[in-house]
């Protein structure tokens, strides 16, 4: 037993570490990643509640963890409900578009409990590494009507600007209700995740809590499948599935719910900024604002999401390629990072920002600089721009 003791504190370390440096200084209204939407009544406010505990409990192999995993909670890859840093990336496997679920795939967790070997990659293999994205918003992201998103589809590219937003068509597992949005059978608008390749928050949960810490539930009722260990986890002693179907529940809730964080002040730079913004065209892809449509949660209901994003894929070029499929997505193509919430990303991340997919970029200046594929005009333009009119652009980016 001491040796699981010294194991689960050396990983509570890991685990928490970034809650340390969640904020750098005591957030102002507005100004955090994990407030819930305004005047939310009763019960919605204790289903929240209870799903921000769930967001933060760490899991213990007494209770189910692993027996592969990458972290010990939602919260531990998630610090403040924003984005991950590199020391929280993961990163996705596939082999010729097969995602070799039965090998491993497609997600790659580095870390095992006691007992259980390390997980091996495959050979040969494609890696996609990816930072854990910002979580805030999603109700609102889940709301917009699949006709307002495919108003702005260009795939053939028929207005000859360079940019053709595609959307990505995507089966939702089983499991997923017909009831909610990108369930039930057919094919789905894929809006989460950094390739669109998830249509719905079940789904998206489900797969974080099974494929990021190891814990099984009433969705997705089976442990990863590790072939350096075979059918047999010594330590995992837990019956599946280790969580109910109501915690998930209460987990996409939580999430459904949570406020994107205010925009800065417009100063005179920021409005100037705005303006380099439509001119080089990078409302094309980030659009500004996307309004969602009637919702039983007033809060959710018709209102305006400012996410500067069209939650379509775009070919960003070589450069920025993983060469990996995901759903109908190429090696080449992402879904437009939506920019709201930048101005607090390295407020909560102990002072020190990171951008694109990966983490690759620490400023908004090199993740700019690294665009190709369809924003390589709007790239090339930038870098063109006096030193004034650069600084103007990034102060705006910096507001949103």
């Amino acid at each position: 037993m001491k040796c699981v003791a010294v194991f689960l504190s050396a990983v509570a370390l890991i685990g928490i570490a970034g809650c340390d440096q969640v904020m750098t200084s005591a957030p102002l209204a507005g100004d955090t990643f994990s407030s819930p939407m305004d005047e939310l009544p009763g019960g919605l406010n204790a289903a929240f509640i209870q799903g921000d505990e769930n967001f933060a409990r760490v899991f213990t192999v007494a209770e189910g963890l692993g027996p592969i995993f990458n972290n010990l909670s939602c919260e531990g890859c998630h610090p403040g409900d924003g984005r991950g840093t590199p020391q929280e990336s993961f990163f996705r496997f596939s082999k010729a578009g097969d995602l070799l679920s039965d090998q491993g795939g497609p997600q790659h967790q580095d870390k095992s409990i006691p007992g259980v070997p390390l997980e091996e990659v495959p050979a040969g293999v494609e890696k996609s590494f990816r930072l854990p994205p910002p979580v805030f918003g999603m109700g609102l992201i889940e709301g917009i009507p699949v006709e307002t998103i495919l108003a702005n589809e260009d795939p053939e590219d028929r207005d000859g600007d360079g940019i053709s937003g595609r959307a990505n068509w995507v089966p939702a597992p089983d499991f997923v209700p017909e009831s909610h949005v990108g369930g039930g059978p057919g094919l789905h608008l894929g809006r989460f995740s950094r390739k669109a390749q998830v249509s719905s928050l079940v789904q998206q949960v489900s797969a974080a809590y099974q494929q990021d810490i190891g814990i099984t539930s009433d969705f997705l009722p089976e442990e990863n499948p590790h072939p350096q260990a075979g059918s047999v986890a010594l330590g995992d002693q837990v019956p599946d599935p280790e969580i109910p179907a109501a915690t998930v529940l209460q987990t996409v809730m939580y999430v459904r719910l949570l406020s994107p964080s205010d925009q800065g002040e417009r100063t005179a730079q920021v409005a100037q900024g705005a303006a380099v913004f439509a001119q080089l065209q990078c409302a094309s892809c980030h659009v500004p604002a996307m309004k969602t449509g009637l919702h039983w949660i007033p809060q959710l209901s018709q209102q305006e999401a400012r996410l500067y994003s069209d939650l379509l894929l775009h070919d960003m070029g070589p450069g920025l390629a993983d060469d990996r499929p995901d759903g109908d997505a190429t090696g080449s193509e992402w879904r437009t990072a939506p920019l709201w919430g930048t101005r607090l990303v390295a407020e909560f991340l102990g002072g020190k920002a990171f951008f694109l997919h990966d983490g690759r970029a620490t400023t908004l200046d090199q993740a700019i600089r690294a665009h190709g594929g369809e924003a390589q005009a709007s790239r090339d333009a930038y870098v063109g721009l006096v030193s004034a009119e650069q600084q103007a652009l990034l102060a705006f980016l910096g507001s949103l």
